[in-house]
């Protein structure tokens, strides 16, 4: 029996995220030949993000494009989504686990009485038969979760399922479908306006490297060796809590417990102590780098190479060293 898989696609400035790849790569995982695997995009304008999706291997790609789906609304999308959904009648449903998918996949979930599983970091089996991997407990523990029956709704963790490759043929014309919407009447909340605080040219969360400063930092300036070694390392700046309630950065690039869950190939911790809270959102990266002049601190514990010392020493030094082999 053929199932169908819809991926709900993300986007960002005219690009297509890379977890939304990362989640078709995850229902490629568990599918069987015959499978369809559709994605709907919702946004205004997005003749160009469809061009860029239908390089990769899909069924269909369904356009819901209209000027008051432009910034994400749970209730009008949700409301552009539940018609589709009621036509397509996918099994299962995936998307990122971002800051959106989050907060629309319970409300699909809820609407259409599916189970649901979110932050999923890795995938055994197919079909109705797969089991999905998560962690738990600030990532002290894993767990394997399956489903008992279709409906599924599913997050994917960025960074943890490889990025689907380009397919060699893209989806003629008839492939890509435009959906009608018409938005409700009373909506309860109306976004007129995104106002969005640079916090770096990498997303935090989709970024391979990042380094990262806590209170050791000391100052909004002593962020400035951080951002230039992550520039030189096309990788993105992050912060403890400590760094973020001390004021010497935005909470946007706070990670933690609290904050955002990373998963990079590498994380380099400059200057923080290593608390569970901050743990639990970076724990799980490739490779921890750790450099701190407290020898005892907590963090040397789950680095994978630690340099003591002063950051404000040893940083610049990384960065002198690091732009010379990458010339």
């Amino acid at each position: 029996m053929s199932h169908t898989y819809l991926i709900i696609a993300e986007h960002r400035d005219g690009k297509i995220r890379q977890v939304t790849l990362e989640a078709l790569q995850a229902a490629r995982t568990i599918s069987h030949d015959g499978d369809r695997i559709s994605a709907v995009l919702l946004g205004s304008e997005l003749d160009s993000l469809a061009s860029q999706l239908s390089g990769y291997p899909l069924s269909e790609i369904h356009l819901i494009d209209h000027d008051g789906l432009r910034h994400y609304n749970p209730e009008a999308y949700v409301g552009a989504l539940i018609p589709l959904l009621d036509s397509l009648r996918p099994d299962a449903i995936f998307t990122g686990h971002t800051a959106l998918g989050r907060d629309l996949a319970p409300a699909i979930a809820a609407q259409l009485r599916a189970g649901q599983l979110s932050d999923v970091i890795s995938l055994e089996g197919n079909g109705e038969g797969a089991i999905f991997n998560r962690a738990i407990y600030a990532g002290k523990a894993f767990e394997k979760k399956q489903f008992q029956s279709f409906p599924w709704v599913v997050t994917v963790r960025p960074n943890n399922f490889p990025a689907i490759e380009p397919s060699s043929s893209g989806l003629q014309n008839d492939q890509i479908i435009k959906v009608e919407y018409t938005p409700p009447t009373s909506l309860h909340t109306l976004v007129k306006e995104v106002v969005r605080k640079t916090t770096g040219k990498v997303d935090l969360t989709e970024a391979k490297i990042i380094v990262s400063g806590g209170r050791g930092v000391k100052s909004e300036d002593g962020f400035k060796p951080l951002e230039e070694l992550a520039n030189v390392l096309g990788g993105a700046v992050g912060a403890s809590r400590g760094a973020c309630d001390s004021g010497y950065c935005n909470y946007a690039l706070q990670i933690g417990q609290t904050g955002k869950v990373v998963t990079p190939e590498i994380y380099i911790a400059c200057g923080i102590s290593g608390a569970i809270q901050h743990l639990a959102g970076m724990s799980q990266s490739r490779i921890i780098i750790a450099i701190n002049k407290d020898p005892e601190a907590p963090i040397f514990k789950v680095a994978d190479y630690g340099i003591v010392g002063d950051l404000f020493e040893v940083v610049p030094l990384l960065t002198q060293e690091f732009r010379k082999a990458l010339v």
